[in-house]
């Protein structure tokens, strides 16, 4: 087990624009994964999704996820991160982090205009708070 803070893991999770495979449970309790941009931010993943979302609405009756952040190619590695979330509907953090968020995945240029458009109500902040980080590095080695 290692730490999100651990300089090797924040480095393979902000580098670049990989996307993270977010789990959680579904309200029949089957496992679902979908892809999400995020970043990182004071020990925390963090990333935005609608209130009404499968991803919403599972939060919001248990907080428990697990994000994993792969490297598909030689040498290939991952990053799993597990841990409960916290949602915010505060408009001044989800414009900023929409913001961030855009910027990293479209690029500095064009963050406002992705922070914008997700910062609208009926959207949220999710901070994925680690209480388990495991990960490989070099694996093809």
């Amino acid at each position: 087990m290692t730490s999100i803070n651990d300089p090797a893991v924040t480095a393979f999770l902000t580098d670049g624009t990989r996307t993270g495979k977010l789990a959680w449970t579904g309200a029949d309790g089957r496992p679902l994964v979908t892809p999400v941009w995020y970043i990182v931010e004071d020990g925390c993943i963090v990333f935005n999704t609608g209130k009404e979302t499968a991803k919403g609405r599972a939060f919001a009756r248990d907080p428990r996820a697990a994000l994993c952040v792969d490297l598909e190619e030689p040498p290939y590695a991952f990053v799993q991160v597990q841990g409960s979330v916290e949602l915010s509907e505060d408009p001044h953090e989800l414009l900023r982090t929409a913001t961030a968020i855009g910027g990293r995945y479209m690029g500095e240029g064009r963050g406002a205009e992705f922070g914008k458009r997700n910062a609208v109500p009926g959207e949220l902040v999710v901070r994925l708070r680690p209480t388990k980080v495991t990960a490989a590095f070099n694996l093809a080695d």
